[in-house]
C-alpha cells in the first residue's frame, strides 16, 4: 500500500466515525504549496465557510503559503468565519493526515480563536 493509499483509508475511517457524530466538521488539506480548511455541515453535503493560504487577507499576513504560519492564520480565519455562523462545536477532520506540524498549528490556532473540538 503506497502512502498516499494509506492517507485516503485513515481518512475514510476518520470520516465514517465523525459521521456517526452528526455534528459540523472542519476539514484539512494540505499541500506543499498552502493549507486549506473547510467548514462542512452535519449532514455533509455543504460547503459552509472555507479559508485558505491563498486568500488576499491571509496572503498579506505571510510570506509563503506552506508554513507553520499560514496555518495558524487559515486557522484564526476559519474561526472567525464559523464564529460569525454562531457555530462553535464541530469535529475536526485531519483528512488522514497526522496531527503535527501544519495539522496541529491550524488546530490549536481555530481553538484559540473560540471553536472547541
Amino acid at each position: 500500500m503506497n502512502p498516499r493509499q494509506a492517507r485516503s483509508r485513515r481518512a475514510r475511517k476518520t470520516r465514517a466515525k465523525l459521521f456517526e457524530l452528526k455534528t459540523h466538521r472542519l476539514t484539512v488539506y494540505r499541500s506543499n504549496c498552502h493549507i486549506y480548511a473547510q467548514l462542512i455541515n452535519a449532514e455533509g453535503s455543504q460547503v459552509l465557510a472555507s479559508a485558505s493560504s491563498m486568500e488576499s487577507a491571509v496572503r498579506s499576513e505571510i510570506s509563503n503559503g506552506g508554513t507553520v504560519q499560514a496555518a495558524v492564520a487559515v486557522g484564526r480565519r476559519i474561526a472567525e468565519k464559523a464564529k460569525s455562523l454562531g457555530i462553535e462545536r464541530l469535529a475536526f477532520d485531519r483528512s488522514g493526515y497526522q496531527y503535527h506540524g501544519r495539522v496541529k498549528a491550524l488546530a490549536d490556532a481555530a481553538r484559540e480563536g473560540g471553536l472547541v473540538f
